[in-house]
């Protein structure tokens, strides 16, 4: 029997798993470490629903990951049935054959990943060829699935994965990224097609590609990965276990049917949340972080959310509802102190805030340099700077020009490991002002007290925290104010004033001036916008 068959490239030094970058930051990779992780919580599961049972002990379980890159998954399953299932299959060569051939599917999402996820499982990246570990392949695919597919274009964008056709569109010498398992509107004769029968998988795992970047990653590039969950789970298997980016929990281009679902789905058992840049995927920037789920077919009940910092356990998992808010608040930490602010049962600041572009220019418009020349200059904040335009220029909202105003930058955020501000200071603008797109109106007053008094809130680590649960990426739109109450104006709004109102314990103050810095002392009406950096 060739040794390779148990899976000894796993145990070498260093695992080459561990050292492949990554292709692009649409198709990340995912560390073996990490994968392990993901099985341990699968395995912890079907221990509990199935008396203790040992999931890597079971010769009849089926495994598929549907977006299979390097084969880690694959592989790391595949090596723990090789030791589960040496009593029932003691031959090691038939043992490693049964789990290559009836246990263990992968669709790869282009022809070089698929290429090396068969040489992770199998030893070779011809499944039926001489250095094969599995021998009864007759085809070089094996049970790793890929042939090339082409999107479905409609009015320039493809129909079932919104790929552009003038970004994809480019003709057979370049990989189509037309994933398969996404490209149908029947996913089960999908499978049958793909693996020649229907198939009922037991556990289907994987960390799909993220989105596909048109040229506006980390912008406008819209997600895919969630087209990838609802597939696996119109599958219906036992147990589907996902890694993706975070930013579904709390907003994401497109994403407010998916979290609605997710969040009110009974079903998903676990989340792990690594909110903290590059943690979960060393070197890979999704900014919001990443984190898995495990949903399970037979779970009925509140879920397990657990966050990880610093390679630990911020503290126990926590059973809660996730329907509880329309957004999943990430930290447990946090329920109580949102449970304390919303029993007052005040009004909100998204109220107040308004939606982008609040006088219709865009962040490219600029005025001219000073006021003179024009008959009736209006002062405008700009990206970088300050410009001046003729009052009539202004397409929108005109008579807020004459309002003391508070804007906020709409980019909001930094380059770190971890965000600690979350908002960037205030700008107090006077009557005669007006804002690109760079900036959103976060209130509007009739005296320069008034507006004082709310950059002065805005600043607080209070309001700033309660920003932080809905704001998950450097993007401040008027929804992550939705959770900061509408406080008179008539006095200053200070931290201790703030956790005296709403009764909060020393824990509880602790826990929010650790996640939020504070902002220096300086005026709030200091800066022009910086478009994404704190100070």
């Amino acid at each position: 029997m060739n040794s390779q068959a148990s899976f000894s490239l796993r145990g070498r030094n260093p695992d080459v798993l561990t050292c492949i970058a990554n292709l692009s930051n649409d198709e990340v990779f995912t560390p073996p470490e990490f994968a392990n992780k993901m099985l341990d919580t699968l395995a912890e599961a079907w221990a509990a629903n199935n008396n203790g049972a040992d999931l890597w002990a079971d010769s009849s379980v089926k495994f598929l990951d549907p977006c299979t890159k390097s084969g880690v998954f694959l592989r790391e399953i595949s090596s723990r049935l090789t030791k589960g299932l040496a009593d029932e299959i003691p031959n090691l060569e038939d043992r490693v054959n049964h789990i290559l051939t009836n246990q263990v599917l992968g669709i790869g999402i282009t022809h070089l990943t698929s290429l090396l996820a068969r040489r992770s499982v199998y030893c070779s990246k011809h499944a039926a060829g001489k250095h094969s570990i599995a021998k009864s392949f007759n085809k070089d695919d094996g049970n790793i699935w890929f042939e090339r597919m082409e999107h479905q274009w409609a009015d320039g964008k493809c129909r079932y994965c919104g790929a552009s056709q003038k970004t994809f569109g480019r003709g057979e010498g370049f990989e189509s990224h037309a994933y398969a398992f996404i490209h149908t509107d029947d996913i089960k004769t999908r499978i049958a097609e793909l693996f020649g029968g229907a198939m009922q998988f037991d556990v289907i795992i994987g960390n799909p590609p993220y989105q596909l970047d048109d040229g506006g990653y980390g912008t406008s590039a819209a997600p895919i990965y969630q087209l990838f969950v609802e597939k696996a789970l119109a599958l219906d298997p036992r147990y589907a276990v996902f890694v993706t980016p975070s930013r579904w929990m709390a907003g994401g281009k497109g994403l407010d049917k998916y979290r609605e679902r997710m969040l009110s789905d009974r079903r998903l058992r676990n989340i792990v949340d690594f909110p903290k840049l590059y943690e979960g995927f060393p070197g890979v920037k999704i900014r919001g972080g990443i984190s898995y789920f495990l949903w399970d077919r037979d779970h009925n009940g509140p879920c397990q959310v657990q966050t990880i910092w610093d390679g630990q356990p911020t503290g126990p998992a926590v059973a809660r509802h996730l329907d509880a808010y329309d957004i999943l608040v990430r930290r447990n930490e946090a329920i109580p102190i949102l449970e304390k602010v919303r029993a007052k049962g005040e009004p909100t600041l998204d109220l107040r805030v308004s939606s982008q572009k609040p006088f219709g220019l865009r962040t490219f418009f600029h005025g001219k340099p000073d006021s003179k020349r024009l008959k009736n200059p209006v002062k405008l904040f700009g990206s970088q700077k300050i410009s001046y335009v003729e009052r009539s220029e202004i397409p929108t909202n005109a008579a807020w020009v004459d309002k003391w105003k508070v804007l906020m930058t709409r980019v909001q955020g930094t380059s770190a490991a971890i965000e600690t501000k979350f908002l960037s200071k205030p700008i107090i603008a006077e009557p005669g002002t007006a804002c690109t797109e760079s900036y959103l109106v976060a209130g509007l007053f009739d005296t320069e007290a008034e507006a004082t008094n709310y950059a002065t809130y805005l600043r607080t680590r209070f309001v700033r925290f309660l920003v932080s649960l809905r704001k998950s990426t450097q993007d401040a739109p008027k929804h992550v104010y939705s959770f900061i109450p509408d406080l008179p104006l008539n006095q200053e709004w200070t931290d201790a004033k703030l956790y005296k109102r709403y009764g909060l314990t020393k824990d509880e103050i602790a826990f929010i001036e650790f996640q939020v810095a504070e902002h220096s002392d300086a005026s709030p009406n200091e800066e022009v916008s910086n478009d994404g950096d704190d100070e």
